[in-house]
């Protein structure tokens, strides 16, 4: 079975609307999707429409930011009630931080002379409210800047970058328990992305178990193949479920298309075995 559990539309950061992410999701062969937009909910009645008239299962997402020893961790939640209250109000708590953060970075972006900045990524934000880090990179990378994306992120974006802002998100205890909560769970999104010593990563997949986190992405469009076995090795010494997903964000950006996520090592637990 096709299975791509990670993905983005124009709800956060991604460059498609929600209905048309389920359409390239479907017409790639993906048999069971959920959209995780980040901090954001709103998405996910038009994908369930669109993937249902489709015949794909759906699952409802979300990709929550959460602030862990000084770094920025994200804590994809699946199968969860997105009429939830508490996990509303946390996200809505979320968002309300971005625009400040994104103005901040507007002025240390025009400090190292360019100018204009946060008008110039507002476009590419469909919602105002999630203005974000790869917002600005499309426009560094339009306006002639930067060649692509990562460039962006490394020469200006990036964690300790000139032009990033640090901002205090979610703990991992509430995003994990607003995700549980809701009935869903929660999973370590494409943990090979942190820059955390092993030590760190010791302690966060300790804490995470002991608030009711149950998975980690092992395949995910973020990982090297090499990642793919180190995580499956990590899913099997915490008794970790494994998830999958192409962290899909645009056709022209990113390492994996929808559907494109190599299948689980035959021996772990998918998150989704109850699903189905």
């Amino acid at each position: 079975m096709n299975v791509d559990l990670h993905c983005h539309s124009t709800m956060s950061d991604g460059v498609l609307e929600p209905a048309v992410v389920a359409a390239r999701a479907h017409a790639n062969g993906v048999d069971l999707w959920a959209l995780t937009d980040h901090d954001e909910l709103a998405g996910l009645a038009e994908a369930r429409q669109t993937a249902e008239s489709l015949g794909m299962r759906f699952v409802t997402g979300v990709e929550i930011s959460v602030t862990w020893a000084g770094h920025t961790v994200h804590i994809v939640g699946l199968n969860v009630d997105e009429h939830n209250k508490a996990l509303n109000e946390g996200l809505a708590g979320i968002r309300n931080g971005r625009a400040i953060r994104a103005h901040e970075m507007a002025d240390k972006l025009e400090a190292l002379g360019i100018p204009n900045s946060y008008e110039g990524a507002l476009p590419y934000a469909a919602n105002p409210d999630l203005i974000s880090r790869t917002h600005f990179a499309r426009f560094l990378v339009q306006e002639g800047y930067c060649s692509k994306l990562q460039e962006a992120f490394d020469k200006y974006l990036k964690d300790g970058g000139p032009a990033y802002v640090p901002m205090h998100w979610s703990t991992l205890d509430d995003a994990v328990g607003w995700i549980t909560g809701a009935g869903g769970r929660a999973v370590i999104a494409h943990p090979g992305r942190y820059d955390y010593t092993p030590m760190q990563f010791d302690a966060l997949y300790d804490h995470f178990l002991h608030v009711g986190g149950v998975a980690i992405e092992v395949m995910t469009g973020s990982h090297t193949p090499d990642q793919y076995a180190q995580y499956a090795t990590v899913a099997r010494q915490y008794g970790f479920m494994a998830s999958s997903g192409s962290d899909f964000h645009s056709p022209r950006e990113g390492k994996l298309d929808l559907g494109e996520v190599p299948p689980l090592p035959a021996d772990l637990k998918p998150v989704w075995h109850d699903w189905i």
